[in-house]
């Protein structure tokens, strides 16, 4: 990591995974004119992505979700087991709802159109970077309106979510971001364990356990704030930290 031209901006290293050649050529030519970038790498499959990761280090992946062999949602998967902190962006050219659910799942920090400007996409790397999740317009929607909602579901939702506590606020909304308890704990000053503890209870209270539900639930109740795309916890929290080296 360096200060790119002494602006004291840090370098973002990228890998993008996509199966078509052209689309790649694309991306790494509009990236390398964006200051604080480096594209470290290029994989066609699921599978090259997740070495290349484990190789390079990068702090952010482009990832296709349609590519041959191992597909974009079991290489977000990997790669996010790896333990890294490598962010995973999903590029797709049109968002369904099941396939946002399943990259969220999986642990992809954010979802954005491939027809997206130059300057969205640049905000979608910084943001998720800088450890939170980004959803554009239409993946937002996706997500906070789902086909299935049910009259009167949200404000049942926002009273449930004025039940918890301060701290259980501050938990669900790290773990809608992403967060494991080990890394939730760092940023709360807290044991694992404990953080366990509320995950269970958050569990108990609210039925809520994969992290589709939770980014649904924090979106809809306000623990998550998206300001026209960077999604952050709207709660006293320490900033994001930047990106270092494996994460």
């Amino acid at each position: 990591m360096f200060d790119v031209g002494g602006s004291g901006r840090q370098e973002i290293r990228i890998v993008m995974a996509d199966d078509h050649a052209v689309v790649r050529a694309g991306l790494r030519a509009l990236l390398e004119k964006q200051p604080g970038f480096v594209v470290v790498g290029e994989a066609q499959t699921g599978g090259e992505a997740v070495a290349l990761t484990a190789s390079v280090r990068p702090h952010v992946v482009l990832m296709d979700l349609a590519m041959p062999g191992e597909g974009g949602i079991d290489a977000t998967r990997r790669i996010t087991m790896l333990g890294l902190g490598t962010k995973v962006l999903v590029i797709t050219a049109l968002p369904q709802e099941q396939q946002l659910c399943d990259a969220l799942e999986a642990g992809a920090s954010g979802f954005l159109r491939k027809d997206a400007s130059v300057e969205e996409l640049s905000r979608a790397i910084r943001t998720v970077a800088g450890d939170r999740l980004f959803l554009d317009e239409d993946a937002a929607r996706l997500v906070v309106l789902q086909r299935y909602r049910k009259t009167g579901q949200i404000d049942d939702e926002k009273a449930a979510a004025e039940r918890l506590s301060r701290r259980e606020r501050e938990v669900l909304a790290l773990l809608a971001l992403g967060h494991s308890s080990k890394e939730i704990g760092q940023k709360l000053s807290l044991s694992p364990k404990t953080v366990d503890e509320y995950r269970a209870r958050l569990k108990d209270r609210l039925g809520l356990t994969r992290r589709p539900e939770l980014v649904r639930f924090a979106l809809r109740t306000g623990l998550l704030v998206e300001p026209a795309g960077p999604v952050t916890p709207n709660l006293p929290s320490s900033p994001p930290r930047a990106p270092t080296p494996g994460g």
